[in-house]
């Protein structure tokens, strides 16, 4: 499912997110993505973390990842404008 933002398009996938890890990576699985991260899940350190790898991975800008659900939670439905 995409929006139209102008001439943007956006897609959300499915994440779940492994925080203290011992090493940061993305991985994709069948039905979304791994995220380890080495953030511990505390005042947002842990999805500023997600937020930052998934940039990354994806090429864009950190201001292009929103967290649409699963603030508090590890699993979580992220926005990526492209």
């Amino acid at each position: 499912m995409s929006k139209d933002y102008g001439e943007r398009s956006s897609v959300k996938i499915r994440v779940k997110v492994i925080p203290n890890s011992k090493i940061e990576e993305v991985i994709k699985e069948d039905d979304g993505f791994v995220v380890r991260v080495k953030d511990p899940p505390k005042e947002g350190k842990a999805n500023k973390a997600v937020i930052r790898l998934l940039a990354e991975h994806f090429g864009v800008t950190q201001g292009s990842i929103i967290i649409l659900s699963g603030y508090k939670n590890r699993n979580k439905i992220i926005e990526i404008l492209g």
